[in-house]
């Protein structure tokens, strides 16, 4: 029933925010439509709020006890698809730029945006899962709070959304129900609380949309060049394990 819930309120919430975010860009004229804006920030400061009160709230920490206890009786098996699942939204952006379907930046500039975001999203989940020091519901580790899968998947979902909501919105909600299913399945496996779960959400929500707003500085003081026929980035990655950066080079 909690999982049912969360996976409710995950992608209702979203799905809100982002028909909000909608109107506000048409009203807008198209030139301010990649300004700051801080309305884009009611969402993912709600998530976060309500990770981080979860941390000291004895109201919260009952219902993440009480979700605990729900996955101990009912579930035996676990089931790892979180592990892979929390990359597929961002990847979908260059699946369907491969089968010709133009999402709205090009392979370079989507590639600096996503790496940005994700490096912005594993410095905040590393830093704070060193602050925080949460114990994970199966106790295995101090590193519960905030869930870098989470992160990562919803981080991914905005990327895709934000690429392709202006051919199709689908495409973006099929993002969040995967970043969605990543969160339930961390805490179907018994590896995070529902306030770590929620508050990953909102900070990879916000990596990428505060990605967005600084990739044209970026593109101009660092990525600028003279040389349009080659281009190389680097896309760091994290999950609750390991740190990484990757790095891709196109001639």
């Amino acid at each position: 029933m909690y999982l049912k819930v969360f996976l409710f309120f995950m992608i209702g919430s979203v799905g809100f925010a982002q028909q909000v975010t909608d109107t506000i860009t048409i009203n807008e004229p198209k030139e301010n439509s990649k300004k700051f804006k801080f309305k884009q920030l009611i969402i993912p400061t709600v998530l976060i709020g309500y990770g981080v009160i979860g941390i000291e709230s004895d109201g919260l920490k009952f219902v993440n006890s009480g979700i605990k206890e729900e996955v101990n009786e009912n579930i035996d098996e676990k089931i790892t698809i979180d592990d892979f699942s929390q990359y597929l939204p961002a990847a979908s952006v260059y699946g369907l730029n491969a089968m010709g379907i133009k999402g709205k930046h090009n392979f370079k500039d989507r590639t600096i945006i996503l790496g940005t975001s994700y490096l912005l999203m594993s410095a905040t989940v590393l830093s704070l899962k060193s602050i925080t020091k949460v114990e994970r519901p199966d106790g295995s580790a101090f590193n519960s709070f905030p869930s870098g899968h989470t992160a990562t998947a919803f981080a991914g979902a905005e990327f895709l959304w934000q690429e392709y909501k202006d051919v199709s919105v689908w495409y973006g909600i099929s993002g969040y129900i995967v970043a969605a299913g990543t969160g339930a399945f961390r805490i179907y496996n018994d590896k995070h609380w529902l306030t770590d779960v929620v508050a990953g959400a909102g900070i990879g929500i916000l990596s990428t949309k505060v990605a967005y707003w600084i990739n044209p500085w970026i593109q101009e003081k660092i990525f600028k060049s003279k040389e349009k026929n080659s281009m190389s980035a680097i896309a760091p990655f994290y999950n609750s394990k390991q740190l990484g950066v990757g790095f891709i080079k196109t001639f």
